[in-house]
């Protein structure tokens, strides 16, 4: 029986009990309205007494964590005073983490003097800062007629950092990486036989003389070497919205994949530049696996902006010279607009592979479809894995 038919029921005997003063009076009847309006006053001062005097200790094994990692964690219920404690329950902070093996709706009971220890795990599943465990205490008295929440002040916050997930294969670049583990081991500079259109700052003697009075524009070799050789890692921190459960899976999810990259790449000791918008735009060059865990205390501590749009992100990288001094350039990004898409066609007219990794949960058949040689575009839904998707 709910809480509502309860107090139906409760309103029902008090109504007949009083019905039965007026028509009949005495003792009993006296004694039976009295005792069914005193029901709620004893209920109210009960859970008072429970508001005031039940304890609650939890903790967690460190305030910085890595998403998917289970950490113990315990809570402690204690009765410290004469009364028994019956109809107490626990409410957590289920949005972010969760924590192992604890029944649903369970009650507890206590004893005058005793407590209850739960002994767990507690998982995190984002990146970001935020509050973990027991959030509040729900009361119900001995009746079940009022239910009280108890706010616990001081509740568990931690810190969670990205987890790195670890791939077998990049299914978007897979044949470009074999060429660039192959050319890593050669001298650089190299011309190969390829034109692309010239771009500001590029050296005269890479012009392609023929190629420009052919075609009536300037035009110059692609180098195999360290001028055309990078592989550079661009990731978006724009802010989706105000709201955490909107915007911390989408975050976190962006990390993870930047992170898988990056990894995968280190790896194979093949180097890369990371390049992020960061109060303007910052690159950190990777040398492999050796300077692996700087990157990803880097990735870790990036903040999202609500107000950056990734299209300024990518000018900004262009005019960085970041763009043109890459073979292969992967963007991992929340969204994909008409601009971005747009704005990729160029940069693959210089000679660049731009590989889009959009982070949604929408439909992108129209923009799959615009996949080529040069650019290609996948989806990650925000809540799947990554193996079999970059």
């Amino acid at each position: 029986m709910n809480m509502k038919i309860r107090r139906w029921v409760w309103l029902s005997l008090w109504v007949l009990s009083l019905a039965a003063i007026s028509c009949y009076g005495g003792a009993v009847s006296y004694g039976l309205f009295g005792g069914i309006t005193l029901i709620p006053v004893v209920s109210l001062i009960y859970l008072i007494v429970v508001y005031f005097h039940l304890k609650i200790l939890q903790q967690v094994e460190g305030r910085s964590m890595v998403c998917g990692q289970p950490v113990p964690y315990f809570f402690v219920l204690q009765n410290e005073d004469k009364w028994i404690f019956a109809g107490v329950s626990v409410t957590l902070f289920s949005s972010f983490s969760y924590v192992e093996e604890l029944p649903g709706d369970t009650e507890y009971e206590l004893l005058p003097g005793d407590k209850y220890t739960f002994e767990t795990k507690l998982t995190c599943r984002y990146r970001g800062e935020y509050e973990v465990g027991v959030k509040e205490l729900v009361m119900t008295d001995f009746f079940r007629l009022f239910k009280i929440r108890y706010r616990i002040p001081e509740t568990i916050r931690v810190v969670v950092r990205p987890r790195v997930v670890h791939v077998t294969g990049l299914n978007s670049v897979d044949d470009f990486l074999v060429q660039a583990q192959r050319e890593s081991s050669r001298e650089p500079v190299q011309p190969d036989l390829v034109v692309r259109d010239y771009i500001r700052g590029d050296a005269l003697k890479q012009i392609h003389w023929k190629a420009t009075a052919r075609e009536q524009k300037l035009k110059v070799r692609n180098m195999t070497g360290e001028e055309r050789q990078g592989i550079a890692l661009l990731w978006d921190t724009k802010r989706l919205s105000l709201d955490a459960k909107e915007y911390l899976p989408v975050e976190n999810k962006i990390l993870e994949t930047v992170l898988a990259l990056g990894n995968f790449l280190a790896e194979r000791n093949i180097s890369f530049s990371a390049c992020y918008h960061q109060k303007g735009m910052r690159e950190e060059h990777v040398e492999g696996y050796r300077n692996f865990d700087e990157f990803y205390k880097i990735v870790s501590e990036v903040s999202f902006d609500r107000d950056e749009k990734f299209t300024e992100i990518l000018f900004e990288a262009e005019k960085c010279g970041i763009i043109s001094g890459s073979r292969l350039l992967f963007c991992v990004l929340s969204e994909l607009n008409d601009e971005i898409i747009k704005l990729t066609e160029e940069f693959g007219r210089t000679g660049t592979l731009l590989v889009l990794y959009v982070i949604t949960d929408e439909s992108m058949e129209s923009y799959l479809k615009q996949s080529n040689e040069r650019r290609r575009i996948m989806t990650i839904p925000v809540e799947s894995g990554l193996e079999g998707r970059l």
